[in-house]
């Protein structure tokens, strides 16, 4: 991928280095959350800068896995699964109970109801759609400094990690120091937002409800070549193992646990042998499958009602809001939304206040009620026979099995029937997104 060089204004006009940049939006990170508010911002016109530390391609410790509801944001993004080498379509999905029932569901056929994807193309697959759209992407720099004007923000870059001590590269230089001056900041950088922390708002210490493991297999010939497992193993509840299928015999297979304040991080790689060891976890895996390179292991903010939304001309989306499911630790779904509110309340016009009431609104109206509903939901899950219960039930009938699959992967949101606002005919009968994608 090319980063952005000097001539970064859609004029092509280029400037003195000693000139500031003013653009319309800065946004802070590439992720889906920055990548989807790019796109959506640059589409309609404004001139948009994104800055990412990282260079890209990168990996992102992750599960891999996209939801329902994360596939229609994406599809609305305009990024489409043949742009992605190694698309993996999920048809179908298999729960194991803690006391060892098998529940098997088959996704709804109409287009694609759930996929996995490594985040290295991903993300770089999200980042190149907002440069198509217009974005332009400084990547392999961080934020420095960030300052609110009364006119809006001032923000400059510096070298980051390895590159800090290394050469520039050729498109670089220019960046390193040069002052940026934006009407509006998207932070989308993160659980430990730098945005965050350079404005002097709290949270140091904050490290997330989930703490989620992850490592790579090959050679994997059990049912996890193609189903999507989730086990519910009493020791974890209500967190879970999984395994997400790659192409290529690959999975992407973990677990996450809710922090309870009695686990220790320490303590995961034992754990993480001791599922892997687990006779119905080493079967679905098969005879022969072989672990690639390091296990990794990560935090995920899933507390979206007491995170800070905004700060004066400043938007925090996707980690940096907290946004992921504290029921499923499910991140990249609620990321690709906030980033569109916020790039939605920004081209809504207004004063800074109005942008970013109209976005704190919107945000709680899509993610709030879904919230609490997952904490209650997880308080009693928690409990094994309350696990068993709820997949007895899923199992009863086809109806069920299937409902339930498309309410696990978000197809409405979770809290849809407490909240009549957001009724409407189609509920459960809409078609999946990418419905007329072409798919190798």
């Amino acid at each position: 991928m090319t980063s952005t060089n000097d001539t970064a204004h859609p004029s092509g006009n280029a400037r003195p280095t000693s000139e500031p940049l003013v653009v319309d939006v800065l946004v802070i990170g590439a992720g889906p959350s920055g990548a989807a508010a790019a796109t959506v911002l640059a589409r309609s016109g404004k001139h948009v800068v994104v800055v990412d530390k990282a260079s890209f391609p990168r990996d992102k410790c992750c599960g891999d896995g996209l939801t329902t509801l994360a596939l229609r944001e994406l599809e609305g993004l305009g990024v489409q699964p043949a742009a992605i080498e190694n698309w993996q379509t999920v048809s179908e999905v298999m729960l194991r109970s803690p006391s060892g029932r098998h529940v098997t569901m088959r996704l709804p056929g109409d287009g694609i109801a759930a996929a996995t994807t490594p985040r290295r193309e991903l993300d770089l697959a999200v980042i190149r759609n907002a440069q198509a759209a217009g974005a332009t992407l400084i990547d392999g720099l961080a934020l420095a400094t960030i300052t609110p004007t009364p006119a809006g923000i001032t923000a400059t870059l510096t070298p980051h990690g390895r590159d800090a001590d290394a050469q520039p590269h050729s498109s670089r230089p220019s960046w390193v120091g040069r002052e940026i001056r934006a009407g509006f900041v998207v932070a989308a950088d993160g659980v430990w937002s730098p945005t965050r922390k350079l404005l002097g708002l709290s949270g140091d210490g904050y490290r997330g409800e989930w703490h989620a493991f992850r490592q790579y297999a090959h050679r994997v010939t059990g049912p996890a070549a193609d189903q999507l497992i989730v086990w519910f193993e009493p020791d974890l509840l209500p967190g879970y193992a999984w395994s997400f299928p790659l192409p290529g015999g690959r999975a992407n297979i973990g677990f996450g646990v809710l922090r309870d304040g009695q686990r220790r991080i320490q303590d995961m790689a034992g754990l993480w042998r001791d599922l892997l060891a687990r006779p119905h976890i080493a079967a679905a895996l098969g005879d022969g499958f072989e672990l690639e390179g390091r296990h990794t292991a990560w935090p995920i903010p899933c507390g979206i009602t007491a995170a800070t939304l905004t700060r004066g001309r400043v938007l925090f989306v996707g980690d940096a809001a907290r946004a992921g499911d504290v029921m499923t630790g499910e991140g990249i779904g609620q990321a690709l939304v906030t980033g569109r509110l916020a790039a939605e309340a920004i081209l809504a016009g207004g004063s800074a206040d109005q942008v970013a009431a109209r976005y704190s609104r919107e945000v709680r109206h899509d993610l709030f009620a879904d919230h609490r509903m997952s904490v209650g939901l997880n308080k009693l899950l928690a409990r094994p026979w309350a696990a068993r219960g709820a997949i007895r039930v899923i199992g009863l009938s086809d109806w069920t099995r299937r409902n339930f699959a498309r309410w696990m992967f978000e197809d409405e949101p979770r809290a849809i029937l407490a909240t009549p606002r957001r009724w409407h005919r189609r509920i459960l009968r809409r078609s999946m997104p990418f419905a007329r994608a072409k798919l190798g």
